[in-house]
């Protein structure tokens, strides 16, 4: 895909799919420069904009005069009236607060973001701890540490599993469903595939089906743990529906540790390529808290988000119509030098705010977490890794969410604790 085609889309659903049938997965960041320096595309029709520096989606972001629910658009309003009505209905129930406005955002997310407040995941961090050292202890005698399903993966998928109260020997199950449910992000704006469709309502309908026994259990047998607090919620009289609980527990299952897999991966290549990074993370926690701030910058687990206008929208570049699509291009934004001075130089001191969590009322209420298990991890694999070497990387198959599928290093043996 040339720069040119790149900044360039037709359509609303032309210029998503290009961007993201077309561009690398291992590298995209040539695109994603080329389209910060080639600044705002707006469709001359108002379907379709692309935003990419950091002041114009941040702004977005913050505005009221968007929608995150994809059936606000045009263009998935004709998606959708060529699926079944069963299949339409199955979308409408199994979304997720991250894709609700206000006010059912407002209500859902205040419900469940007690959880996630900072000082309730600080007091998680031992949890953290042990479980990291307890995954690299398991590897210890190993020529090589296959750091996606020995440590990125296993750790956040445990975390939220035991704040949910999901048993240990359940834990596996979810990797299939996630990886599952992972792709259809890529498709937010574009008609599925049947077959990948049918592949994501079966895993989702697995979930929602063990779910359903869990949350059962917990309403009999109440636990010290957040499945428990998502079925007794109520604030101010309001209570979660069985829906909203179901789906709710899916999105902090799949959206919340498949980003912090890719952010822990993401971060282990800077180390790898860095020995003298690697060496001051392993005894500097607030070093090692700037290398993750860092990779959620120049590297970030979400490269893009989208938004629907509800009216017309101004945008820098033009205006998007009512039920228009603005794609904001998060991994071009934080290379911005308007935001970032010296936007390319990786430095862990820097103390300018980045758009990697999003911004305004979907602000990731899983932040916290990720910044916690990330920096316990870099800092692990930093003191306990002896010579390490990259032998195999591979990417996942997503423009979206963005880490390694597999990433090996041979290491002249792993540290002891």
């Amino acid at each position: 895909m040339s720069t040119s085609e790149a900044a360039a889309p037709s359509s609303a659903g032309d210029g998503m799919e290009d961007l993201l049938r077309h561009v690398d997965v291992v590298d995209p960041y040539p695109v994603w420069q080329a389209l910060l320096d080639g600044g705002p595309v707006v469709m001359p029709d108002g379907s379709f904009a692309l935003l990419s520096r950091h002041a114009d989606c941040d702004a977005v972001l913050r505005s009221e005069s968007v929608s995150s629910d994809r059936s606000n658009s045009t263009r998935w309003a004709a998606i959708a009236a060529g699926m079944s009505e069963d299949d339409r209905e199955w979308l409408r129930r199994a979304k997720p607060f991250l894709f609700m406005d206000p006010p059912d955002h407002t209500r859902l997310r205040r419900l469940v973001s007690r959880a996630f407040t900072p000082r309730v995941v600080e007091r998680m961090g031992p949890l953290v701890h042990e479980l990291t050292e307890g995954l690299l202890d398991a590897a210890v005698d190993a020529p090589r540490l296959e750091v996606v399903d020995q440590l990125a993966y296993p750790l956040p998928v445990t975390v939220i599993s035991r704040m949910l109260g999901v048993p240990p020997e359940d834990h596996v199950r979810f990797a299939g469903w996630s990886d599952v449910l992972a792709r259809g992000l890529d498709d937010t704006l574009s008609a599925p595939e049947p077959a990948q469709f049918a592949a994501r309502r079966r895993a989702s309908e697995e979930f929602r089906a063990y779910f359903t026994d869990l949350a059962e259990q917990r309403r009999r047998r109440p636990a010290d743990d957040l499945l428990t607090a998502l079925v007794s919620a109520e604030d101010a009289g309001d209570r979660l529906t069985s829906d909203e609980v179901l789906s709710t527990a899916m999105l902090l299952l799949v959206a919340g540790h498949e980003t912090t897999v890719n952010l822990i991966a993401n971060a282990t290549l800077v180390l790898l390529r860095d020995a003298a990074l690697r060496e001051r993370v392993a005894v500097d926690d607030a070093y090692a808290a700037g290398v993750v701030e860092e990779v959620l910058r120049l590297d970030p687990p979400v490269q893009m988000t989208m938004r629907v206008a509800l009216d017309d929208l101004t945008v820098p570049g033009g205006t998007v119509r009512k039920g228009g699509v603005v794609v904001l291009l998060l991994a071009a934004a934080g290379r911005d030098p308007a935001q970032h001075a010296d936007p390319l130089r990786f430095d862990p001191q820097r103390r300018t705010p980045h758009l990697a969590f999003s911004a305004g009322p979907h602000y990731c209420l899983g932040a916290p977490l990720a910044r916690l298990e990330a920096r316990v991890a870099v800092t692990a694999l930093a003191r306990r890794l002896v010579r390490p070497e990259l032998r195999l990387l591979t990417y996942r198959e997503s423009r979206v969410l963005r880490g390694p599928a597999r990433l090996d290093v041979e290491h002249g043996g792993l540290a002891r604790r």
